[in-house]
């Protein structure tokens, strides 16, 4: 009898432990990684203080997808989503840049509402962000964005160059190498030293070690180009930047930030982009919720 109860206690802590992992993958929108990693090293410290994020203002609400508990106006424009997200982050900074008036939806992700209606009637995948826009109903970030600034080109800041197609095609560029070759690392980075710790997780030192080496190299690249020009795709302010701005955020409160600091061009880059008011709207947002 010991044995069973001690089997259904096994079990059950199983299950709430992958039930947590699944939560936050879907929330990070990220792959997890390896659980082969060893846990036994002393966690690394998982945030800087001035973000302001604790695992209490981490906790998601039960509150219903469709019941907004913060609205900048009642608008046309919903945001369904939740500002801790990097995701939903992204486009929250385009909006802000345009000086559009939305309203932010926040999804209960731990009752598991982006899996059930209403939600996935906007996103078949079930995740996080998703955007109204009258009857226009769009998923994925990056491609909300890019539908912000063209939708609105004549509103707030421009988000793409102004220039002829060989600049819109280098924009493209850093658009593709944001998503294939900087957040795929920094996501990670971000997970193991700062998600992991708001849920009650331990920092893994060796995948830590490993991503950061991959990370330098993206940099490096990145400060020879921004020897070149103001911003990644011209001298001007682009969605090819903005898309940085959400794993920045949270890799410059911690250590990490010693990879962008070491680097001349990037450092000065980081400094410009974090600064723009419309990031500052999406980071104070975030501290209120």
């Amino acid at each position: 009898k010991r044995r069973k109860r001690r089997r259904r206690r096994g079990g059950a802590k199983f299950l709430e432990r992958e039930t947590k992992m699944g939560t936050i993958q879907r929330f990070l929108a990220i792959p997890l990684l390896s659980q082969s990693h060893s846990f036994l090293a002393p966690p690394i410290k998982p945030l800087h203080s001035s973000l302001h994020l604790s695992p209490s203002n981490l906790k998601l609400r039960s509150i219903s997808c469709a019941s907004p508990t913060v609205s900048t106006t009642m608008a046309g424009i919903k945001v369904h989503g939740v500002p801790m997200s990097t995701a939903t982050m992204r486009v929250l900074a385009a909006l802000y840049e345009k000086g559009l008036d939305f309203e932010l939806i926040p999804v209960d992700m731990k009752a598991g509402a982006h899996k059930q209606e209403p939600f996935l009637s906007l996103n078949p995948f079930g995740q996080i962000p998703a955007l109204e826009d009258g009857d226009l109903k769009l998923f994925e970030s990056r491609a909300i964005t890019e539908y912000i600034a063209e939708e609105y080109s004549e509103k707030g800041e421009k988000l793409v160059c102004p220039g002829c197609k060989k600049v819109k095609a280098t924009t493209k560029v850093w658009l593709q190498v944001e998503g294939q070759q900087f957040d795929p690392i920094a996501s990670k980075i971000a997970f193991e030293r700062v998600f992991k710790g708001m849920f009650g997780m331990t920092t893994d030192p060796a995948a830590v070690e490993e991503l950061e080496g991959k990370l330098v190299k993206v940099l490096d690249i990145y400060e020879a180009r921004l020897a070149k020009s103001d911003y990644l795709a011209c001298d001007c302010f682009t969605l090819a930047d903005l898309h940085h701005l959400p794993a920045i955020h949270y890799l410059m409160g911690t250590d990490s930030k010693k990879l962008f600091e070491s680097r001349t061009k990037v450092h000065e880059w980081v400094k410009k982009i974090t600064a723009r008011p419309a990031w500052a709207k999406v980071v104070d947002l975030q501290k209120k919720q």
